[in-house]
């Protein structure tokens, strides 16, 4: 388990991994550079600029000398071990599953006693509210313009006046 003073060396190194790792061309850019069209004629060239000189030969690319392999050693042949067989067994006969009982037909609707009228009293009067206490009225001192000690915030509205 990595210690927490070595959690930053490891991100590091990730990093690093996946940005030098793949420095070469992604594979879409390849894909891309095939699939598409060679570049148009070059425009005309701006005056003022003088021309890049071109090489006149490539030097040759040397070639690679052949080297000759050892031969593969042969791979042992690995005998597997039949597996054995497997007992038949017979198997409990299964158990019936119980039928479900019928269910009864829904009763004519016409066949059913009105329901009751729900009988709610009827209330004239609410009862009194009880008291809250009442809060007394306190008067708070005036805002301050400035407090010593804090800077002044010019960016701030004015404090409210009272």
């Amino acid at each position: 388990m990595a210690s927490t003073s070595s959690l930053p060396a490891v991100a590091l190194v990730v990093a690093l991994m996946l940005v030098l790792g793949n420095s070469g061309t992604c594979h879409a850019a390849r894909l891309l550079a095939d699939a598409t069209a060679p570049a148009a004629a070059p425009a005309a060239a701006v005056p003022g600029i003088p021309a890049l000189p071109k090489p006149t030969t490539v030097p040759a690319i040397p070639t690679v000398p052949v080297v000759t392999m050892p031969p593969m050693p042969a791979v042992p042949a690995v005998t597997v071990p039949s597996m054995p067989a497997v007992p038949a067994v017979t198997l409990p006969p299964m158990p019936a599953v119980p039928s479900v009982p019928a269910v009864p037909a829904m009763p004519n609707a016409a066949a059913l006693p009105p329901v009751p009228a729900a009988v709610v009293p009827k209330l004239t009067t609410l009862p009194p509210m009880p008291s809250v206490p009442s809060i007394p009225k306190v008067t708070l001192p005036p805002t301050p313009s400035s407090i010593p000690g804090v800077p002044t915030m010019p960016f701030l509205a004015p404090p409210p006046k009272a």
